[in-house]
């Protein structure tokens, strides 16, 4: 299976601007034949705490309905980055497209605690099933978290997809732990970060993948916009760079 991860620079607070460079990431990421694609956290909109209960939606908001149909069309599953809103509460979510299936939602469920004034906690892991694969996402902090990955790998995972927005601190501890999660339960381990300034720090990318023996096999730098495609089977690594159209 070819999975693909995104590196972007969100326009902050631009839904509609996000999505047509989302469609753009695809359009790439489907040139190279990819059966998934991922994107950074909160990646919609920018990871920007102060603004997510103004952006905060659903699932079923229609200006995602193109990625449904993206997906259904090309056969590719798209997991994108949104606040969501259930009742008052707002959550940190990756909304997951797969063809011809109805939308999920995952959430983030482990927060670090300056989320904790903007966001509630998720409940429940999804397992992404697609072919022989069993892809776990997680979302930034719970990423580095023991317990996630240990859940994940008890409930059948086969692939660890982080989606995150993460300093230059937070890369230094993912490049040293994520490796370390990948050898100890044998499954690939693929990092999406985004570039430039989120809230009040700079995300410096850096997204990675590291095979299910915890060897690191592709990286994107810390400015650029990008993909990477991780083929499952040979464990090759493909990378394009995307033109910035702004």
């Amino acid at each position: 299976m070819k999975i693909c991860i995104a590196q972007t620079e969100p326009i902050k607070g631009n839904v509609s601007a996000n999505i047509e460079a989302h469609k753009r990431f695809i359009e790439l990421a489907l040139t190279l034949h990819a059966e998934a694609i991922f994107f950074p956290e909160l990646s919609l909109t920018g990871y920007e705490p102060e603004l997510a209960k103004k952006l905060a939606t659903n699932q079923n908001d229609i200006r995602l309905d193109i990625f449904q149909q993206i997906s259904d069309h090309n056969r590719i599953i798209i997991g994108l980055g949104l606040p969501t809103v259930t009742e008052s509460q707002i959550r940190i979510s990756m909304i997951i497209f797969e063809p011809n299936k109805p939308r999920q939602t995952y959430s983030k469920q482990q927060l670090h605690e300056d989320e904790f004034p903007y966001f509630d906690n998720g409940i429940g892991q999804i397992i992404i099933k697609t072919n022989d694969r069993k892809i776990a996402p997680a979302i930034c902090y719970e990423s580095l978290q023991p317990t996630h990955a240990e859940n994940a790998f008890k409930l059948g995972a086969d692939v660890y997809l982080a989606s995150v927005a993460k300093s230059l601190n937070g890369v230094e501890k993912a490049y040293d732990y994520y490796p370390r999660v990948a050898k100890q339960y044998a499954m690939p381990v693929l990092m999406s970060n985004c570039v430039s300034f989120c809230d009040n720090f700079l995300s410096v990318g850096k997204s990675a993948v590291w095979t299910k023996e915890g060897a690191l096999v592709g990286q994107l730098d810390d400015t650029s916009e990008g993909i990477l495609i991780f083929d499952t089977e040979t464990e090759e690594v493909t990378k394009r760079m995307l033109k910035n159209n702004r």
